[in-house]
């Protein structure tokens, strides 16, 4: 709302400054109002527009005056305020995430303002609506602020920021992996054309101003899913680092308005924040600096991001249980995958192992075209000529290992703290899941006395002791598979020992994935101190 004000200039004010004369005679309105309402030609003298604040002034000239009239003075509001070190001129501060620096028409009460005037209550006596700001970070974004706490102080300081002499430093975690692993960033930025609420990568030449912005990467997942940044912003635009990181392609996690839509940024916030700051006293002379580590949430959605699928494989000689075991890991709500089982499906008509086995041996093993593969004379061909055996090996086995690889992102898509697969000749492969995209998988080995083990042989599926030497010859011998792993799961005894030792692994399973979040939260504290 406009208040319009007439007034004379008498004797007493002759050669005063037009500014200082109107700052004295409304003391309703702050004296940067009126110089900003002169400058945007808002006061007539004599009938003439003035736009000079510092125009002087003669006995009788008619000074008409239309400013907009000063919103109700800033009240003091208790709130925590995380000061890290002050002193007589300024105050060096660890703003949390969801606080806004300064009013703003969607933002009138509740800011860091309104507690800066609850804890130093002589900034009331500074002009305008931001008090000792000097710079500002985002709602959403945490990390350290100075504050001038006069006048003198903040002129001093808002001139090292213009002059680019503070240095800032923000830790950021973004989408994927930046290539190279350090940059700089020197795309202006400026008003979005369509979305006023978003600034855009913008040439000079149509507005945009310089922005300069230097990364490194500090940690890069082994999935390429996200990576830790520090920044440091030579410049201080509005969203500045939110705008250059995603203009490369690496959006920050959580920034809903320059990343992705909401269900697939499950982040509280943009996570950014400001980690270091250095800037010279404006007082003494002294180069002063700061460090914060990240707040709590910062670091709980980096050791989110790190969680990995965890496979577990799991191994052992024929009869020894593997089905068993995977059958009741998939009863506690695992995703399970059986080798066997995959090889059965490749098998039918038409599938991919039936049209390799019938391209190379005819219909040897594929006699008819509408039935699966006849694996009762496969089985006998593999046994009796070693070289179909490896053949037969070499065309199956990687039509196994990319239904596994399928299987292994399904479940990690899925966000699934583990998934596990029986894979028989998983040892004699040479199979890696870590290749595949997933991490290192937790070796099972299900071991089982050699004379219980034969009996359930024969007496569960039929197989004479030929039969049984011959698959036997084709794996690792028990001792050497059973050295190789990471677990042994002993099922020599009942059903329920069993079950009772699948229990036991899901909880190691547990306990490792919080070991892992252990060790890499302190393995990024070492990096960012």
């Amino acid at each position: 709302m406009l208040q319009p004000c007439t007034l004379l200039v008498p004797d007493a004010a002759r050669n005063e400054r037009l500014d200082r004369f109107l700052g004295n005679a409304i003391s309703s309105i702050s004296r940067e109002r009126i110089k900003k309402a002169i400058r945007d030609g808002k006061c007539l003298l004599d009938g003439r527009v003035c736009a000079a604040p510092a125009t002087r002034l003669a006995p009788g000239q008619r000074i008409e005056l239309r400013v907009e009239q000063d919103a109700p003075a800033l009240t003091p509001e208790a709130g925590e305020l995380n000061l890290i070190w002050h002193d007589a001129h300024l105050a060096v501060l660890d703003k949390p995430a969801g606080l806004v620096v300064h009013p703003c028409p969607s933002c009138s009460e509740a800011t860091l303002v309104h507690r800066l005037l609850a804890h130093f209550p002589h900034m009331a006596h500074m002009e305008g609506r931001r008090p000792g700001i000097v710079h500002r970070l985002d709602k959403d974004t945490s990390g350290l602020m100075i504050v001038a706490l006069h006048e003198e102080a903040r002129l001093n300081l808002a001139d090292n920021f213009a002059r680019h002499e503070v240095e800032k430093h923000y830790l950021t975690l973004v989408r994927g992996v930046p290539d190279p692993k350090q940059g700089d960033i020197q795309t202006s930025i400026g008003r979005h054309p369509l979305q006023k609420i978003k600034m855009a990568p913008v040439p000079e030449a149509r507005g945009g101003k310089p922005a300069h912005s230097r990364y490194t990467v500090l940690y890069a997942d082994p999935a390429q899913r996200f990576s830790l940044l520090t920044v440091r912003i030579f410049t201080g635009r509005t969203h500045q680092i939110r705008v250059h990181m995603a203009s490369l392609g690496h959006p920050l996690w959580g920034d809903s308005l320059y990343g992705a839509s909401a269900e697939d940024n499950p982040a509280p916030r943009q996570m950014l924040h400001a980690h270091e700051l250095a800037f010279t006293h404006p007082a003494t002379g002294k180069r002063l600096r700061f460090t914060s580590p990240p707040p709590q949430d910062f670091r709980h959605y980096a050791a989110m991001l790190s969680r990995r699928m965890r496979p577990l494989v799991i191994v052992g000689a024929p009869g020894s249980g593997k089905s068993s075991l995977l059958r009741l890991l998939e009863k506690s709500g695992l995703p399970c995958f059986n080798a066997d089982a995959a090889i059965r499906r490749l098998y039918e008509a038409g599938r991919d192992g039936w049209l390799c086995l019938h391209q190379r041996y005819g219909g040897s093993f594929t006699p008819d075209a509408q039935e699966a593969v006849d694996r009762k004379t496969l089985f006998a061909a593999m046994r009796a000529d070693h070289r179909i055996l490896r053949e037969v090996q070499d065309m199956i086995h990687p039509l196994v290992l990319h239904e596994l690889a399928l299987f292994w992102r399904a479940a990690e898509s899925a966000g699934k703290e583990c998934a596990a697969a029986e894979i028989p000749l998983y040892l004699e492969s040479g199979w890696h899941a870590e290749r595949e995209g997933v991490a290192a998988p937790l070796l099972i080995g299900v071991y089982c006395n050699e004379e219980e083990r034969h009996n359930r042989l024969a007496a569960n599926r039929g197989w004479g002791k030929e039969t049984q030497a011959a698959l036997d010859a084709w794996q690792w011998p028990q001792t050497r598979k059973m050295k190789a792993c990471d677990m042994v799961i002993d099922n020599s005894d009942s059903p329920e020992d069993l079950e009772r030792q699948a229990e036991n692994l899901l909880a190691r399973v547990r306990a490792l994935r919080l070991e892992h979040e252990r060790t890499f939260t302190a393995q990024l504290i070492a990096l960012w101190t």
